[in-house]
């Protein structure tokens, strides 16, 4: 499963590490580090809670996957909060841009906030 409108740095070794560092000329253990970070925290929020999926327009990308926004019965929105919490950016794949403004604020207030992944961002990007 993917979640609708975020992008995390990779935790693992792949080709997707590999282009990311070549493209923010930031080296992979650092990518790596953060993605550890922003998994850390994901599961943190969602472990051992009862989820709720809503789907967009699409609801599987081209490689198969489930893709979803997803909520706690508390109702906190999951792929919100870790944008807000400054531990993902903002990735919008049309037709599935139903809260594309309101994830782009999200990020903008969190590297405003300077937090999160953000907390050590010198640049633009994150990875």
């Amino acid at each position: 499963m993917r979640l609708i409108g975020i992008d995390t740095p990779e935790s693992r070794y792949n080709s997707k590490l590999a282009r990311d560092s070549q493209r923010s000329r930031k080296d992979m253990d650092t990518i790596l580090k953060m993605g550890k970070l922003a998994s850390d925290f994901t599961r943190r929020l969602v472990e051992g809670k009862r989820v709720k999926l809503v789907f967009d327009i699409e609801k599987y990308d081209k490689y198969g996957r489930l893709l979803a926004y997803v909520y706690l019965e508390d109702g906190t929105f999951v792929n919100g909060r870790i944008i807000g919490e400054g531990y993902a950016q903002v990735m919008t794949i049309a037709p599935n841009v139903k809260y594309a403004q309101t994830f782009l604020r999200l990020e903008r207030e969190a590297r405003e906030k300077g937090i999160g992944l953000w907390e050590s961002a010198s640049d633009k990007s994150l990875f």
